[in-house]
């Protein structure tokens, strides 16, 4: 198990008295262009927006099981690291958590430059031993948050992603290419906890959000990416799959500066 660090709704009106409208919006647009419940903790702390928890110490047996079969081969035995894999120690549950959950590990391919997502190979309850084992080695934080959704605030939220998110996962979080065969991910399939885990431990090319962002502020940011990103309402039109107002400028230049090529045509016959 290799763990790397590292961890937009288009609306288009096309039809009718509108295209003169959305023509020039597409030209303005192409010139711009899982908390998982935890029984029991040793210890918690965070405030009512997030409260960080650390798997029970009964997990630790079974973790050191699954790490031994899953992980020590790239990882070390001790989570110290190989030439193959980096040191483990201190990161966390929060980032072990993450990374399993999300089945960036084990890794398919040790080499790769970046670990995709893929269907996790371990389950939620494997996920906490695992990270309950190497926690155990090398006590730290971040636990394992879990997020607070019900007093957050979206519109925050929305502000707080456009500043601190868009520019590498843009701003439908479709995710986008970076440099050296790198990219920021989808976060259409992240779960709320996910969500928290990668703004508090940074996985990957992706900084640490940790002095600058309050709980409460991340709880706002995770509202928005679970409700409003991850499920768009498209009240425009349509979402021309969510990537953005690119392809929205695309589109409206293909059929809006088009159809506006048609009409001149159809008028230059008439005269």
């Amino acid at each position: 198990m290799k763990l790397l660090h590292r961890v937009r709704s288009s609306r288009l009106l096309l039809p009718g008295a509108v295209v003169f409208g959305v023509a020039l919006g597409g030209v303005l647009a192409f010139g711009v262009g899982g908390a998982q419940g935890l029984n029991q903790s040793e210890r918690s702390y965070g405030d009512s927006a997030i409260t960080y928890y650390y798997p029970p110490k009964s997990y630790i047996p079974a973790g050191q099981a699954l790490f031994d079969t899953f992980c020590s081969s790239c990882h070390g035995t001790n989570a110290e690291g190989t030439s193959r894999a980096p040191n483990l120690l201190g990161l966390g549950p929060a980032t072990i958590d993450f990374w399993v959950t999300t089945g960036r590990m084990p890794a398919e391919n040790p080499n790769a430059i970046q670990a995709p997502r893929k269907p996790a190979k371990l389950s939620d309850q494997e996920a906490l031993e695992v990270a309950a084992y190497v926690n155990s080695l090398d006590p730290s934080r971040p636990g394992i948050p879990r997020v607070n959704l019900k007093d957050a605030n979206v519109a925050i939220g929305a502000d707080l992603f456009s500043l601190n998110c868009a520019a590498c996962h843009t701003i439908t979080g479709a995710g986008d290419e970076l440099a050296f065969g790198t990219y920021a991910p989808s976060l259409r399939a992240a779960t709320p906890t996910q969500v928290a885990e990668a703004i508090r431990t940074g996985p990957g090319n992706m900084p640490v959000f940790s002095g600058n962002l309050t709980d409460a502020q991340v709880a706002d940011i995770d509202a928005y990416v679970t409700r409003y990103i991850q499920h768009p309402t498209n009240p425009g039109g349509f979402a021309l799959g969510g990537v953005g107002p690119v392809a929205e400028g695309f589109v409206a230049l293909l059929f809006g500066v088009g159809l506006l090529a048609l009409i001149g045509y159809w008028i230059g016959e008439r005269a």
